[in-house]
């Protein structure tokens, strides 16, 4: 969340050396520290002691061990009060405010704080302001606060202090926020950054830009948001300051990206590491690891976390965090599969709350209140939160457009219900534009996902399938159908690849060995999240409103002797809506669980054959699995399958299909696509100017050395790129606008973080992340490495990996395996594939052709099955 830490008002009111030693307190801790020890061990007089006692609560606050503060400060008053001095006694009292605030006690806090400033005069006076206005913000007394604070600007202005005006436009910032005035926030935040920035003030600095981040990500500037906190943390530790608020606000957008595993791995770890940081920010941090773990569906350790900081934020009398969390609390129960009039009364009032506190979270409490609600309720709790859909950050927009769907969806209004989906997903859409990583697009998809499915909904209510298709089309891959966004020229972003690089090939060279891997595998993680940290800065290309099909005319106009089979899962049932000449139709195919199982099956058999593994059934029992998967994956719209050139778009449980077992389509060409949209494009796509072939040999394949000199006979001009050459800069440079690429690779995909699936090259791996490095993919590639067609399903309809990011590059055109692949057949296939491709020939006809040749081997026949061609 936005932070102004109530340590950050703390320099003193002394003059000279007094002040100069409470100033040390916030710019360089530990020398703060040390210098008030210093002045202890000495025999200091009462107001020196006062001092030093006030500079070390200070930074143990710092530190988070508030118990210890609070002592120090005790004996700083008693210190102050001897000195006779009421500025002095003013001062501490006001620290110890702050202190106690800290720890919870926000009565008490408040009380000596007003006595503060009832007590100060001239500049102390506004110094003291700050501080309360500080403490009325953070238990939600927002307008109070903002007179103080306007007051305490004022105040340091005419006396000249800077530093103490930067200090009180953080807070004020804060408090605008809060208020929703984000324009003055940033104003007055970058104002107070570079003053105390100016003024070497360096803790007061580090705050600033961590709230300069919290500022971007309220007006979905994401990417700047976590670069900005980056930057906040990298101060934080050269500082060696604990800043547990920090990994609260990580886990919080980490969350608005979609990612909420990780997000609860950052609260977490965080809610561990800080055990002794203020009540404050413990609340905080619990309630950031309860929303996620509500994400994630760890339903017991939501409850538990949210149940500690609603107690916690009651204690501290903060009535705003209070409502949010028994708001958590009902939303955990819900997805606990908790229902009754009880959830359902409790639901309603706490939303009612929320709207009377300006809460974010106020629509989805209507929207969960209305599920709950009978119909005489249910309305007006959706007319409420539809009130959002053109108020608050874009990110919070399709809650309210979803409600306003729901509202036209009981009514019966179709076109009211598909205007709202349509609004509600361009909103969407114009969040996910912000974002120029891949992985947060693709994540960031999932929240369209419900209207999409809404509309959905409607057209097969009336059977319509050009309806269906259009609303499939509407939400189905748009993290690759939106403009690619490549991330900048980063020398440390490149240094970071290479060095991962290097300590994959030691990992494995130390597993060969037999050798401890504990350092290694440290150094991975840390270089992975290093690579992904300066990904997700990449910013996102220009706005603008969903990019799903506008036109069945235009796309059957575009078909020119191509057949499209478009599925659609719907409610966990599968249909296909075929596209022939002119003619479109809806088919129910059956249940999505029953595709998904024989998918599998389909793929663990040509697993086995691959491996040379005895398998029974042999051939004829791929032939069995074929007539299954075709009656489970295309039932009826099988028979639209019987002449010309086919598309296939599946859904993303489906990516993965061996497509060349079903029978009917053994004997047309097949293209494989995500969606529609993706296929117009590559359509449109125009080839670069040069014809270069590129074959690229990695390590480990004795059978592709001839296979890659027999391509280059074929092609002559053929850049090859083996024998020790294929390293991870020359593969890149020569795939780099190539016309054809050839990459024989051993490959690996990583399920849990697809974008470090890898091709193995002499230098170690090519992950996901160097590609995208890429100026211009190239315009054909195969990819003859295991599981290359492999990716991870997130999001709405998102596909995450290999292939995915390169079609998002504006490659047109892949032939890649769906499952593990035997090395020798797969040269031997390779070689026929190649022989196949002319200037005019297609990936899709061209395997084709070479599948013809393979009829006896099974081993054969299993490695021509598990390759597909992809996109045009």
């Amino acid at each position: 969340m936005f932070r102004v830490d109530m340590a950050s008002i703390e320099s003193g009111v002394m003059e000279a050396d007094s002040d100069r030693l409470l100033r040390l307190a916030l710019a360089r801790p530990s020398e703060a520290i040390a210098a008030a020890d210093a002045v202890l061990t000495g025999a200091p007089g009462a107001e020196a002691a006062s001092i030093a006692r006030q500079v070390r609560a200070i930074v143990l606050r710092d530190r988070g061990q508030i118990a210890a503060a609070i002592p120090e400060l005790r004996d700083a008053l008693a210190l102050a009060r001897r000195t006779g001095r009421v500025a002095r006694v003013a001062e501490v009292q006001a620290s110890l405010g702050v202190t106690l605030g800290l720890a919870g006690r926000t009565s008490a806090a408040l009380d000596l704080l007003d006595e503060a400033a009832t007590a100060s005069s001239g500049l102390l006076t506004g110094r003291v302001l700050m501080r309360r206005g500080g403490m009325l913000r953070e238990v939600g007394r927002y307008r109070e606060a903002l007179a103080d604070l306007h007051r305490a600007i004022a105040s340091m202005r005419r006396g000249g202090d800077l530093v103490w005006e930067a200090r009180a436009r953080s807070h004020r910032a804060q408090v605008y926020l809060a208020l929703g005035q984000a324009r003055r926030a940033d104003r007055d935040i970058t104002e107070a950054g570079r003053r105390l920035a100016a003024a070497g003030q360096e803790y007061e600095a580090a705050i600033a830009t961590q709230n300069r981040a919290h500022i971007a990500f309220h007006v979905d500037d994401l990417p700047r948001a976590l670069g900005l906190l980056d930057e906040a943390a990298a101060r934080f530790a050269a500082l060696s300051v604990p800043a547990p608020d920090l990994s609260a606000t990580r886990s919080t957008m980490l969350l608005a990206a979609g990612l909420a595993h990780e997000a609860l791995a950052v609260a977490e770890d965080a809610v561990q590491r800080h055990a002794t940081a203020p009540a404050l920010r413990r609340a905080e941090l619990l309630f950031a690891a309860a929303r996620a773990a509500t994400e994630v569906g760890e339903v017991t350790l939501a409850v538990a976390r949210a149940t500690v900081a609603r107690d916690l934020f009651r204690a501290q009398r903060r009535p705003w965090w209070q409502a949010r969390t028994s708001f958590l609390l009902l939303q955990a129960r819900y997805r606990g599969d908790e229902r009754g009039p009880s959830l359902a009364r409790r639901t309603a009032r706490i939303a009612a709350r929320l709207d009377a506190l300006g809460a974010e979270e106020a629509p989805a409490a209507h929207l969960l209140a209305a599920e709950l609600a009978g119909p005489a309720v249910r309305d007006r709790h959706l007319a409420r939160a539809a009130e959002f859909r053109k108020q608050g950050p874009i990110s919070g927009r399709p809650v309210g457009w979803l409600a306003h769907a729901l509202r036209a969806e009981a009514t019966g209004d179709g076109r009211r219900t598909l205007a709202a989906c349509r609004q509600g997903l361009a909103a969407t859409a114009e969040h996910l534009y912000t974002l120029g990583a891949t992985e947060l697009r693709a994540h960031a998809a999932a929240r369209g996902a419900h209207l999409a499915t809404i509309a959905q909904q409607h057209a097969l209510r009336r059977g319509d399938a050009r309806t269906l298709l259009i609303w499939s089309e509407q939400w189905r891959a748009v993290a690759l159908a939106a403009p690619p966004a490549r991330p900048p020229d980063d020398p440390h972003l490149a240094a970071d690849l290479a060095a991962l690089r290097h300590v994959m090939r030691e990992l494995q060279l130390a597993r060969a060995a037999g050798a401890g891997t504990a350092a290694l595998q440290a150094e991975r993680h840390r270089l992975e999240g290093s690579v992904r940290t300066r990904t997700r800065r990449t910013a996102g290309g220009p706005r603008r409103g969903a990019a799903g099909l506008t036109s069945v005319a235009d796309l059957l106009d575009e078909l020119d002797g191509h057949r499209m089979i478009e599925l659609v899962a719907v409610d966990d049932v599968l249909y296909a809506v075929t596209l022939t000449g002119r003619r479109v139709r809806l088919h129910e195919v059956g249940p999505l669980a029953a595709a998904v199982r024989e998918v599998e099956l389909a793929r663990s058999m040509l697993r086995r054959l691959a491996y040379e593994r005895p398998y029974a059934a042999g051939l004829d029992g791929l032939a069995e699995a074929g007539e299954r998967l075709e009656r489970a994956l295309l039932g009826p719209a099988a028979a639209d399958t019987d002449e010309g050139p086919l598309v296939l778009i599946p859904p993303g449980r489906l990516h993965a299909v061996p497509w060349a077992l079903i029978p009917s389509l053994r004997r047309t060409p097949v293209r494989v696509v995500p969606s529609a949209v993706v296929w117009l494009r590559a359509r449109r796509a125009h080839p670069p100017r040069s014809r270069r072939t590129v074959v690229v040999i990695g390590p480990g394949l004795d059978s592709a050395a001839s296979e890659a000199r027999e391509i280059g006979r074929l092609v002559p001009g053929t850049v090859v790129l083996g024998d020790g050459l294929a390293t991870a800069d020359r593969t890149l440079a020569a795939l780099n606008g190539a016309w054809t690429a050839h990459v024989a690779a051993h490959g690996t995909f990583r399920r849990e973080n697809p974008l470090f699936s890898a091709l193995h090259l002499d230098d170690g791996p090519l992950t996901v992340y160097d590609l995208a490095r890429l100026r211009r993919a190239p315009f054909r590639l195969i990819l003859s490495s295991c599981d290359s067609a492999l990716a991870a399903h997130v999001g709405g309809d998102e596909l995450l990996g290999m292939v995915g990011a390169l079609v998002s590059l504006g490659t047109v055109s892949l032939l890649a395996s769906v499952v593990p692949v035997n090395d020798a057949a797969t040269s031997r296939l390779m070689l026929r594939i190649h022989r196949e491709l002319g200037d005019g020939t297609s990936f899709a006809s061209a395997l084709l052709a070479a599948r013809g040749g393979e009829t006896d081997d099974p081993v054969a026949v299993a490695t021509a099955m598990s390759f597909v061609a992809l996109g045009c």
